[in-house]
């Protein structure tokens, strides 16, 4: 393992409902990062795809339902075209790459984030466990089968996802996995948002990296393509009013914090990571899933199977084999 990652948390915002514009400003930011000597740069939640802040997806008026039409056709597969283009850019800038996406399934949108290696490999993704609250009404539920730790050159590399952060037991789950670098990309923001974060690199001994969006009204789309409220009342559609305000900080093991938050503008916020050095200084006080635990009292079981709502009890070449078979007994 290297001595030292250098890391970067990239605070922007998508352009909604374009995610080719998406991806080039994403190649544009990593170009910046690169150049800062960053090995890892974490991108915000819903970056691909973006975070539809505002909207009322309980419209079930035709305008609600475009809306949700538009916003399925911005998300992308994985994998995909968009997954291969990132991949590029990791390879291209030698970076290790983690980035919120909002991936399409079928016709169920999830919120996910992939990993990516220097190499320009695709290593997998996480799928976020439980939307909060009116996310319910356009993201689908992940499961523990999309909960991956990677064993990188710089560090144990994973994600969880904004309010998952306060989910105690996924929480050990992804301390259990040995997490060392502990991405959270989020929507939420300020200072309540970098105590939960303090917390969490305490807790776990971790290096703690929470990109965020910051965005504008103008990010989005004027009305009434895009209602940033039902009325438009309070954000008028062409200005420059804040209506996400950022809030990036990456936070040492020790509840240091390294860098950010910044609360107004894009940017890239940049910290330098000794996981061998600062890592077993934190543990030796306290290891939650280690010498501070008590499996004899407390201990957590973790159901990592995929979770499908319909199962087949043979291939479909299986079945195609039997439906081949009926026809001729037929005949």
């Amino acid at each position: 393992m290297s001595s030292t990652v250098r890391a970067t948390v990239v605070q922007a915002s998508s352009i909604f409902y374009d995610t080719p514009a998406t991806l080039d400003k994403a190649e544009k930011l990593l170009k910046e990062a690169a150049a800062l000597g960053s090995q890892l740069v974490v991108f915000p939640e819903a970056f691909i795809g973006g975070y539809p802040r505002g909207y009322n997806f309980a419209d079930q008026s035709p305008r609600g339902k475009e809306s949700f039409r538009k916003y399925h056709a911005s998300a992308i597969n994985v994998p995909g075209p968009e997954v291969d283009r990132l991949a590029t850019m990791a390879a291209k800038y030698k970076v290790y790459l983690v980035t919120g996406v909002i991936e399409r399934d079928g016709y169920t949108l999830y919120c996910t984030v992939l990993f990516f290696d220097p190499e320009g490999n695709y290593l997998g993704k996480h799928r976020k466990l439980m939307p909060t609250y009116w996310e319910r009404l356009f993201w689908g539920f992940g499961d523990c089968s999309t909960t991956p730790v990677f064993d990188t050159p710089h560090g144990k590399l994973g994600s969880v996802i904004c309010w998952e952060n306060r989910m105690p037991l996924f929480r050990t789950a992804m301390y259990g996995k040995g997490i060392e670098i502990y991405c959270a990309p989020t929507a939420d923001s300020g200072d309540k948002w970098v105590s939960v974060m303090t917390h969490v690199a305490i807790e776990g001994g971790c290096y703690v990296l929470s990109p965020i969006q910051f965005c504008r009204r103008k990010d989005y789309p004027p009305p009434p393509e895009y209602l940033y409220s039902p009325s438009e009342e309070y954000v008028a559609p062409d200005s420059d009013s804040i209506v996400w305000a950022g809030g990036s900080v990456i936070i040492s093991p020790h509840g240091d914090v390294l860098a950010g938050p910044n609360y107004e503008g894009e940017g890239l916020f940049t910290a330098d990571l000794d996981v061998r050095g600062e890592i077993p200084k934190a543990k030796f006080r306290f290891d939650v899933v280690g010498h501070y635990s008590r499996a004899d009292v407390l201990n957590l079981t973790v159901n990592n199977h995929p979770l499908v709502p319909v199962t087949f009890t043979a291939s479909p070449s299986k079945i195609k084999e039997d439906e081949k078979m009926d026809e001729c007994k037929d005949i």
